[in-house]
């Protein structure tokens, strides 16, 4: 009486399917099946087409381990211990789970005696099947970084929203092609988030309104838009090796500052910059373009409005100096009046299991907004400042221009491309070469040359005009005057503006306040102290005391006599801050 059997065969890449390596394997196991009286029909030939054995997860595996636990199989049939699983560890799983069941796992290429012998030379079967891809997997690796190295687009995972993948021939190398329609849709996008300052669900909402179709039909969304500004490609750097598999990190703002993260699922996470290796692609959009997007992406990670109800000067710039956390506002009422706080998240003992990180106190808002709000008009009444940092950073392009220096590689570049084919067209006239292997080598020289010189386009379009800087320079005093004239109209996004553009963060410490501009300030160094100015009270607060802060009804706020009193003993400090200028000056806002 045959025993009832399945057989199970597999193949990982799509050429061993073209090659029909998994027929051949099914044919050997019926084969064998007819000679040792097993019975296997139809429906219980299990095949796994483009199924890697480094994993459990295939359907044609699932039914067989299913079928074996319902005890429909006495046998399963494969025709070698790699193609059940690539690891070792696996073919014990597997292996135990089929006695349990009563069934026995046959292989075709590996003793099925139950001596010792036998049994470790399955063993050493499988962690040479471990090995074997192991090597394969790095063997790949290897050769895609090296093919990347060579500029060829064939590693990358797909041509982006824009372009067309253009496989390989007989004459040319695969490439990216520029689809016309849908590269003006990416410079639409580019212009609207870079020029207009529109947010991502903006420009989703246009495009659906527009029914700007997508490549698949479907409606677009602002992680499709976030994914395009990130892009590299439109800038004409494809780059391979960007991403790697890691855990899911949870970042938090104080986490970020030491570097720390806490795991928690697998995801792709990109790799460092110096990392990515490029490839040569057609421009759509200029660098100087690209550069401002990656700027504003970073911006709304910090100044995201989220829940925020009302707009506040200082939201997503005050943080703790000694915890790491952010500030964030709040309202303590008393019977007569509602008085708004900022106050430290670390200090909440709901956030962190009932005990707060950090002891620093609230700190008035309508203390500190003014405050800070004079200093940056102080600062910006220095008339050397701004000329002084656009003199620095044109003295800092002339000695180290990325872009005149990919121009000159491109240059050099081209130069040698068009060598190449003089070279092949001399060889061709003096009968060194045939026709055929001309019409062969040329091709792909045509092909680099027009990338290289679509980038040195790009490159023009993008390199700046120096009389730009003169025109700003000329427009200073007179954007200078006009803010003089409008600051106290301005309302709080305005303000809001003008503020991210000067101010990194400001750090705000028991006593002490520091603000961290992002243009650095010439008289800033460790060392230096001295008076701050008193800054011009435009609404003058009454002399009537009431509460600094939460728990504290002993020490009333200082009336406007008393806080110039105490801004003009504050300090001026500066610390380094990796092009960052700094001023600090003591908290006026708080008692002992």
């Amino acid at each position: 009486m045959q025993q009832p059997a399945a057989l199970y065969a597999r193949v990982s890449s799509t050429q061993q399917r073209e090659n029909h390596t998994i027929a051949s394997q099914t044919a050997a196991l019926l084969q064998y099946a007819a000679k040792n009286g097993y019975s296997v029909p139809p429906e219980w030939q299990f095949q796994d087409e483009g199924y890697s054995g480094a994993s459990l997860l295939r359907p044609g595996l699932e039914a067989i381990r299913d079928l074996a636990a319902a005890g429909s199989i006495s046998a399963v049939l494969v025709y070698s211990p790699d193609r059940l699983s690539r690891k070792y560890a696996y073919q014990v799983v597997l292996a135990e789970e089929f006695s349990r069941c009563g069934v026995a796992l046959v292989f075709l290429q590996a003793p099925n005696g139950d001596t010792p012998e036998d049994h470790l030379l399955v063993q050493f079967q499988g962690m040479i099947a471990e090995y074997e891809r192991a090597q394969i997997a790095e063997r790949t690796r290897r050769g895609k970084r090296h093919r990347a190295q060579q500029g060829c687009v064939s590693v990358l995972c797909g041509a982006p929203y824009g372009y067309r993948y253009v496989k390989k021939s007989e004459g040319a190398t695969p490439y990216y092609a520029v689809v016309d329609k849908e590269a003006e849709v990416v410079r639409q996008i580019f212009a609207a988030y870079t020029e207009e300052g529109l947010g991502l669900k903006a420009i989703v909402r246009r495009l659906n309104e527009d029914h700007v179709p997508t490549r698949t039909g479907a409606r677009w969304e602002r992680s499709t838009v976030w994914g395009m500004l990130r892009n590299p490609a439109y800038q004409g750097k494809a780059c391979f090796n960007k991403t790697q598999r890691s855990p899911r990190h949870r970042i938090t703002r104080k986490l970020r500052q030491r570097g720390g993260s806490i795991p928690r699922h697998n995801a792709h996470q990109e790799r460092p910059r110096q990392d990515w290796i490029e490839i040569a692609v057609p421009a759509l959009i200029s660098e100087e373009t690209f550069a401002l997007a990656q700027e504003q992406l970073e911006k709304n990670k910090q100044y995201a409005s989220r829940r925020t109800r009302v707009p506040t000067l200082l939201q997503g710039i005050l943080v703790c100096q000694h915890c790491g956390y952010a500030f964030y506002r709040y309202g303590k009422r008393t019977p007569t009046r509602t008085t708004y706080y900022y106050r430290c998240s670390g200090s909440d003992a709901h956030r962190h299991l009932c005990q707060p990180v950090c002891s620093n106190r609230p700190i008035r808002q309508d203390f500190l907004d003014p405050l800070i709000w004079q200093e940056l008009m102080r600062l910006l009444e220095d008339p050397t400042l701004m000329q002084t940092e656009i003199q620095r950073r044109r003295e800092e392009a002339q000695k180290a221009d990325p872009l005149r220096q990919r121009q000159e590689a491109l240059q050099r570049e081209r130069t040698r491309l068009q060598n190449h084919i003089d070279r092949l067209l001399t060889a061709y006239q003096e009968e060194l070469i045939s026709l055929e292997q001309l019409r062969q080598r040329t091709p792909e020289l045509r092909r680099q040359q027009q990338a290289v010189q679509l980038e040195l386009q790009s490159l023009q379009m993008a390199a700046e005009d120096p009389s730009r800087y003169l025109r700003v320079v000329e427009t200073l005093d007179q954007f200078r005057n006009r803010l003089r004239t409008q600051a106290e109209k301005l309302d709080v996004v305005e303000r809001q503006k003008i503020l991210r553009l000067l101010v990194k963060e400001i750090l705000v410490g028991k006593d002490t306040i520091l603000i961290r501009h992002s243009i650095p300030l010439s008289h800033a160094t460790p060392e230096s102290s001295g008076p701050l100015p008193t800054p011009q009270q435009s609404e003058p607060l009454d002399d009537q005391g009431y509460l600094l802060r939460t728990g504290s009804d002993s020490s009333p706020a200082p009336g406007s006599a008393q806080r110039d009193a105490l801004i003009n003993s504050g300090i001026i400090c500066a610390e380094p801050c990796a092009g960052y200028g700094a001023t600090g000056s003591q908290s006026p806002f708080r008692d002992g």
